[in-house]
């Protein structure tokens, strides 16, 4: 069984993906990924290098990424071009790893940016992980100590909630306490695993 799980910045999909990896799903995080393939060393941060200059590199040789964030997120074009570097070697990486769970594996794809790249048809499910842009905007503020303008600006880089939902085979409402998400997810996992 293959799930794609999204949801837009601050929605709570990283908890939601903690949650399945506790209740027995293979949990395959892009963002974790995308750091791994940049990684110093590796050819993936050769070719953002190559095409962004050594500017974005930290005085260790590391991947700048609040530089890179800033870059990119103002920069429609300048993302493009991020993604077809970063983009590729995630989806290798993400297949190898797949190919590697048993068989009867509740296998979940975390992709942050599953509406973006189009690829939601190529699962067999879908968790949209949901909440509105004033409850994101709110938790980028108050949880991660952002500015209104940023929160606001990263939330336009994104697919709307609209576009997400429309991918979704199932939606986490994300507006409730703890308790209240982790009863949601376990029912979406139990869906999930009895069609595995």
């Amino acid at each position: 069984m293959r799930v794609g799980l999204t949801g837009g910045i601050a929605s709570g999909k990283s908890t939601v993906s903690a949650i399945l990896a506790e209740l027995g799903a293979i949990v395959i995080d892009a963002d974790a990924l995308a750091r791994e393939v940049v990684a110093r060393g590796t050819p993936g941060l050769e070719a953002v290098v190559a095409e962004f200059g050594p500017g974005l590199l930290t005085p260790e040789g590391d991947l700048d990424r609040p530089a890179m964030g800033a870059l990119v997120f103002g920069d429609a074009e300048a993302r493009k071009r991020l993604e077809a570097i970063i983009h590729p070697l995630v989806h290798q990486r993400s297949a190898q790893l797949e190919a590697e769970a048993p068989a009867d594996a509740v296998v979940v794809h975390d992709i942050p940016l599953l509406a973006e790249v189009g690829r939601a048809g190529s699962f067999d499910a879908v968790v949209v992980v949901d909440a509105p842009a004033e409850l994101q905007v709110s938790r980028m503020v108050d949880d991660r100590g952002w500015s209104r303008e940023e929160a606001e600006s990263r939330i336009a880089a994104q697919a709307s909630r609209e576009d997400r939902l429309a991918i979704a085979t199932h939606v986490v409402d994300n507006t409730g306490t703890l308790d209240e998400l982790r009863r949601r997810v376990e029912q979406v996992y139990a869906e999930l695993a009895a069609r595995a």
